[in-house]
This record gives structure tokens, C-alpha cells and sequence, in this order.
């Protein structure tokens, strides 16, 4: 018996959950890519704002669809598999959207990195939460939300390099995801199995060898133990879900799947190099790349806050960081609508209201909304549960961006962002009166808590 087995690998596990991530950040890249190349595309194609829309969103119909079979398929197969399955989706869409010649094409490989995505959003939080020790799950699950916003920045920054290219650049922007997509899959084969998924399918030799190296003998004995009786009293079946002592984790984790997106997260991941140049209705090649660069300052700032929330979401908690985020996003749309209010646009003030949301949103309600829905289910509906929660939060991301540009037209740009205002303060009122804390839970003490 080695030191390993006995005493646990914190290094092993963060090794893990990195791979893993790496999932986020392509989910990050390929999300937020669509950003920078829109300009171009809409150049290219010659689209109109409609066509905009719906190029804009085909990757997320597709991530609904994705992640409503991702959920069944995982708890058939398991995590790993389904991660892999995901990596393909991903290389395939990098190749696809880089060679069409009619937006047809593009719109369907699109499509097909969204049903990476989908299946990625929901996996791989799901699996870290399933592999990490309690006292550091919601570190680990958040390493996700780092690699997305990682991925966002990455994007914008080759972006902002490409657009010096021309009005082709966009084809570059979208191969460039085939290469770590291709690394992602090589990597997978070195993850292990989730414990809980292998202890769900009878097979509770090798997730006692997984836990040992994650928590240790002793540990990896007690922990064993306590998800074989949490899975003898759990049925599997979706009507399992809305019933007596699930509802409230359900109900919870739907609305703020919800929430996180209609507070208006994707007009800015989405539309900003659009926003950026709506006040002077420049839309040239060369404006898009000053655009871009505004975009590489709100992927650092993405960025920065997210490490700030890794190592402090153990520490404060997921309530209070939820609570501080939706609040100063509230106030940032407050002051974004605001300058569109004014007889002249000022720049400055958007810039300081698209950064000041953004910091806001990744330091609370990016990483936060998922922990928590990794969180709150019991291992043998998790899959299931996490595929229902996330399926919401990517309709209701559907949903803003196809309805975003018509929304500007209908309340002007600054009763757009007014709007999506008070949401945040709904956003606000809703975790203040439903959330309850799960810092330092393990998964099965949180799942005791909705049998009483």
C-alpha cells in the first residue's frame, strides 16, 4: 500500500479536474468566438440583424439539444465517455465552421459545437463535483468556470490578432479551436472513471482504488460507504425528480440556471464588439478591431475575477458571493443603460459598465450557479438532474441572444439594459430567500438535508 492510498493525492485530483476543464475552455472559446467573427460574418454574408441573431444562436440551440441527452447517456455510459464524445463534436465544429462558403454551412457546424457544448456544460462540473474531496469541491468545480472564462479570453485575444487579416479572418478564428480540441480528447483517456458513477453500476472495487488516491484509505472507506447508502435510497427516474424532498434542489437549481442567463451575461459575451460600435454606426473592418480590443480587457477581467472566486468561494461561500454578484451587476446594467440614455453616447461610462458586470458576474454568478447545481442532486439523478437545470439554462441563453438586437430596437439600447437590470435585482431577492449554503457539504450530507 503506497503513501498515495494512504494518505491521498490533492495533487492527482487537481490534475483531473484540470483535464477535465479543459472541456470549459472550449466551451469558453467556441461560445464566445461568435463575438469577434460577427463583424466579419456580417461583412461577409452581408446579414441583416435578424440573420445576426440566428447565426449567433444556432450554436445554442444546439447546446439544448446536446445537453438533453447528455444527462441520460452519462448516467448509461458514464462521464468519461460522454466527455469524449464531447471532444469529437468540438474538433468536428472547429473544422466545420472554418470552411463554408454559404451561412447554411456555417449555421450547421454551429450547431454541432453546441451539442459539444452542451453535453460539456453539464459534464464537466458534474464529474469534478463527483472526484473532489468536500473541502475543496467548490474550488475544483469553479477550476471549470476559470477554464471558460480562459477560453473567452483566448478568444477575444486571437480575435483581436486575426482581425488584421480581413474580413476572412473569421475562418482562422474558428480553426484555431481544432488543435487543443484534438489534445482534449488524447487527455481524457488518462482520467479516471467518476467513484460515484462506477459505485452506481456495481462496480465498487475500482472506486474504492479512485477514492483512496483522492481522499486516502480511511477517508476513501467512510466516503464509500456513506454513497452506497445514499444510492439505496435513490431511485433513478426523471418523475423522481418532482417529487416530495427533490422539488425544492430542482426548483432551485432551474431558476437560478435561468437567472445566470436572462441577468443578461451573453449581450455582452455575445454582442459587445456590437454594442461597442452601435453609438457611431461604424461597422468597417477596422472598427471591429478596435472593438476586439475592448473585448481582450473584458477576458482579463473575466478572467482575473475567477481566480479571485476559486480561491475564496470555500472560504465565503456560495450565498454570499451569489448575493454581492447579482447586486453590482444590477447597478453595472443600471449604468450601462444610462449612457444610452445620454445625448451623447459616452464610451468611457459603457466600457466601465460592460467591465464593472462582468467582474461581478464571474467572481458570483458564473462560477457559483454552477457548484451549486453540481452540488444540490443525489449521485443516482444527478446526471438526469443536471441535464434538466442546464437544459433551462441554455434555452433561456437561446432565448436572450435571439431576442437581443430586436430588443434594443423595440426599448431603445437603454431600456434593454434597464431591463435586464431589475432581473439582477430579482436575481438578488431570489438568492436571499431560497438559497441555502453548501460550503463544506459532502454531497451526500447535502442530499440529507431535502429528505427532511
Amino acid at each position: 500500500m503506497n503513501a498515495i492510498e494512504q494518505e491521498g493525492s490533492t495533487t492527482y485530483v487537481y490534475l483531473v479536474a484540470i483535464v477535465a476543464a479543459v472541456s470549459g475552455l472550449l466551451f469558453g472559446f467556441d461560445t464566445a468566438v461568435i463575438n469577434g467573427a460577427l463583424p466579419f460574418l456580417k461583412l461577409y454574408f452581408g446579414l441583416t440583424d435578424i440573420q445576426i441573431e440566428i447565426t449567433a444562436s444556432s450554436l445554442l440551440l444546439g447546446c439544448v439539444v446536446g445537453v438533453s441527452g447528455a444527462g441520460p447517456l452519462s448516467d448509461r455510459y458514464g462521464r468519461k465517455r460522454a466527455l469524449f464524445g464531447a471532444a469529437g463534436l468540438f474538433l468536428l465544429s472547429a473544422i466545420g465552421a472554418a470552411i463554408p462558403k454559404h451561412l447554411h454551412e456555417f449555421i450547421l457546424a454551429r450547431f454541432i459545437g453546441g451539442l459539444a457544448i452542451g453535453v460539456a456544460s453539464m459534464m464537466a462540473p458534474l464529474y469534478i463535483a463527483e472526484i473532489a474531496p468536500a473541502d475543496i469541491r467548490g474550488r475544483l468545480v469553479s477550476l471549470n468556470q476559470m477554464a471558460i472564462v480562459s477560453g473567452i479570453l483566448c478568444s477575444y485575444l486571437i480575435s483581436w490578432l486575426l482581425s488584421g487579416i480581413g474580413v476572412s479572418s473569421w475562418r482562422w478564428m474558428f480553426a484555431i479551436a481544432g488543435l487543443p480540441s484534438l489534445l482534449f480528447m488524447v487527455g481524457i483517456f488518462f482520467m479516471p472513471e467518476s467513484p460515484r458513477w462506477l459505485v452506481k453500476q456495481g462496480q465498487v472495487a475500482p472506486a474504492r482504488v479512485i477514492l483512496s488516491r483522492v481522499n486516502g484509505i480511511r477517508r476513501a472507506t467512510i466516503e464509500l460507504e456513506d454513497i452506497r447508502e445514499a444510492i439505496s435510497h435513490e431511485e433513478g427516474s426523471v418523475v423522481r425528480l418532482f417529487q416530495r424532498g427533490l422539488r425544492r434542489p430542482m426548483a432551485i437549481a432551474i431558476v437560478l440556471a435561468v437567472l445566470q442567463q436572462i441577468t443578461g451575461i451573453n449581450t455582452i459575451i455575445y454582442y459587445s464588439s456590437m454594442i461597442l460600435t452601435r453609438p457611431t454606426g461604424n461597422q468597417t473592418a477596422s472598427s471591429a478591431g478596435e472593438a476586439l480590443q475592448a473585448n481582450v480587457v473584458v477576458g482579463i477581467i473575466a478572467f482575473l475575477s475567477t481566480v479571485i472566486a476559486l480561491w475564496i468561494i470555500d472560504k465565503v461561500g456560495r450565498k454570499p458571493l451569489l448575493l454581492t454578484a447579482s447586486g453590482g451587476m444590477g447597478l453595472s446594467m443600471f449604468m450601462l443603460g444610462a449612457a444610452f440614455f445620454q445625448m451623447a453616447v459616452p464610451r468611457a461610462m459603457i466600457l466601465a459598465a460592460i467591465f464593472s458586470y462582468v467582474a461581478f458576474f464571474s467572481v458570483g454568478m458564473g462560477p457559483g450557479v454552477w457548484v451549486l447545481m453540481s452540488e444540490l442532486f443525489p449521485t443516482r439523478v444527478r446526471g438526469r438532474a443536471m441535464a434538466i437545470a442546464t437544459v433551462s439554462l441554455w434555452a433561456a441563453c437561446l432565448v436572450v441572444t435571439l431576442t437581443f438586437l430586436s430588443l434594443m430596437n423595440i426599448l431603445t439600447p437603454g431600456g434593454a439594459f434597464w431591463f435586464y437590470g431589475v432581473i439582477c435585482v430579482l436575481t438578488f431577492v431570489f438568492i436571499w430567500r431560497a438559497l441555502p449554503e453548501t460550503k463544506g457539504k459532502t454531497l451526500e450530507e447535502i442530499e440529507q438535508w431535502w429528505r427532511y
